[in-house]
């Protein structure tokens, strides 16, 4: 008999119980393969790496397209039984709005977590200030 595959939600608890026990070491995979040879090792959760992505596409960090991004976590989160932290970037737009646009794109192509960084771009004003990035 078939083991039945963990849903998304499953994967979502999962993630939160490791955050709620403490430290633990999250491996980045860069696609597919790499992903199910982390979790064969026992990692019991993973992190997507937007320079893997972009590397392997032949593209710069910071090179995909939000699509692009999607597509792929779309397809890692399909390829594993565990949770999956998307490292998304900026956020694929300039503000807020937009910002909780592309969040929601990547909720619903099954991440169980995802990461904001929070530079600018700008070197007179590296970070954003805590107000606009909260």
């Amino acid at each position: 008999m078939e083991q039945r595959r963990p849903s998304v939600a499953d994967k979502r608890r999962a993630f939160r119980r490791l955050h709620e026990s403490g430290c633990f070491v999250i491996p980045n995979p860069w696609d597919p393969g790499s992903a199910r040879y982390l979790q064969s090792l026992g990692f019991k959760a993973l992190a997507t790496t937007s320079a893997g992505i972009a590397w392997s596409k032949a593209r710069p960090d910071n090179g995909v397209t939000r699509d692009m991004m999607i597509a792929h976590l779309q397809e890692m989160v399909s390829a594993t039984d565990v949770p999956l932290n998307a490292d998304f970037e900026g956020g694929f737009a300039a503000d807020a709005a937009g910002v909780a646009q592309s969040v929601r794109l990547a909720v619903d192509a099954g991440v169980a977590g995802l990461s904001i960084e929070d530079s600018t771009g700008d070197a007179a004003r590296p970070l954003y200030s805590l107000d606009v990035a909260v």
